[in-house]
């Protein structure tokens, strides 16, 4: 049975798999459309964020979900 080093060890390593993973989704070009949900987005978007793959919508459903997984 885990003990509470072992959940801890492993929860950290989530969270930096987590980040290592945002990191590399944001780099290269824009998407023209959300890759979740196919809507436009916007030009000032994919300027202001690089490598943008989800609309502002999507995103927010991504990152909340990404919160309660915590």
């Amino acid at each position: 049975m885990a003990d509470d080093i072992d959940i801890a060890t492993e929860r950290h390593q989530q969270h930096l798999d987590q980040l290592v993973a945002a990191r590399t989704q944001y780099s290269g070009a824009s998407a023209e459309y959300c890759s979740e949900c196919d809507a436009v987005i916007p030009e000032a978007r994919r300027k202001h964020v690089p490598g943008v793959q989800l609309c502002v919508h999507c995103q927010t459903i991504h990152e909340q979900k990404n919160r309660h997984r915590r």
